[in-house]
């Protein structure tokens, strides 16, 4: 909760607070809870932290502090002082579309070694290249140490290549997918991997109808039938066009989320 696709960029402190807060309270210790806790500065990233912590949070995801062009070595010192602050296990978030500042191999590599309460990775990267060299680079040292991707798509070669799946947007309205995935892949079931890749292929190309795509998102979701009341998204998110809304309809006839 409170990612990317949370629309965290676009709340005030107070609702991000008290968005967690509704969360972890609302889904009652059923499944872990992640709290996304970042902030373009330390002493905010700490408190959004420790807030996390406080309120029963499983865990944080902390993409790097954007805006500012930093140093890797600024950013090591960053998740330095979070982890030194809170006691809480962390997710790192690599998201350079959005940041600016590709985390490397070797900075991930030196935290997740230095500090064993940063239990993984999101890499939300358009290449499995970056994704490849950070489990040879890691998992033979640290194999506890979890890489996610972070689009939906690559959730594949993601597990093939011995990482550990994925934070796909798709689940918000097509759980089946990514969950069947996995079964999948667990029990060697060639055909239906096949199958359920190009279904989960599909979104990416929906989730591009407008950006960002906070808007398209929760009118899949809606259509699905989670019960959400409105599909407003925060200012300056726009809302879908008709015709849009008809392609995010077809999309999901298509990948059997709605008939």
């Amino acid at each position: 909760f409170n990612g990317s696709a949370g629309e965290f960029s676009q709340m005030s402190e107070a609702v991000r607070l008290e968005v967690a807060e509704f969360c972890v309270k609302y889904v009652n210790k059923r499944i872990p809870v992640i709290v996304g806790s970042a902030a373009p500065g330390t002493g905010e990233t700490i408190r959004f932290t420790q807030h996390a912590k406080d309120i029963g949070a499983d865990g944080v995801i902390i993409i790097n502090p954007y805006y500012c062009a930093l140093s890797e070595e600024a950013i090591y010192q960053h998740y330095k002082a979070v982890t030194a602050a809170v006691d809480i296990p962390i997710i790192l978030y690599n998201f350079p579309r959005f940041t600016g500042i590709d985390l490397s191999v070797d900075l991930i590599k030196r935290l997740a070694l230095d500090f064993p309460n940063i239990v993984g990775v999101k890499d939300t990267v358009d290449t499995v290249r970056h994704t490849r060299d950070l489990i040879a680079a890691i998992k033979p040292l640290r194999p506890d140490f979890a890489i996610f991707a972070g689009f939906d798509e690559y959730m594949l070669e993601t597990l093939i290549m011995g990482g550990d799946g994925c934070f796909p947007s798709g689940m918000n309205f097509a759980p089946h997918l990514a969950t069947g995935l996995m079964k999948a892949v667990a029990q060697g079931d060639n055909a239906s991997i096949v199958e359920l890749q190009r279904q989960i292929c599909l979104i990416p190309p929906m989730f591009g109808l407008e950006t960002p795509f906070y808007s398209v998102l929760k009118e899949a979701v809606q259509l699905a039938g989670v019960g959400i009341e409105s599909t407003h998204a925060l200012p300056p998110a726009l809302p879908l066009s008709d015709d849009k809304k008809a392609k995010v309809r077809e999309t999901l006839k298509q990948i059997g989320v709605i008939k």
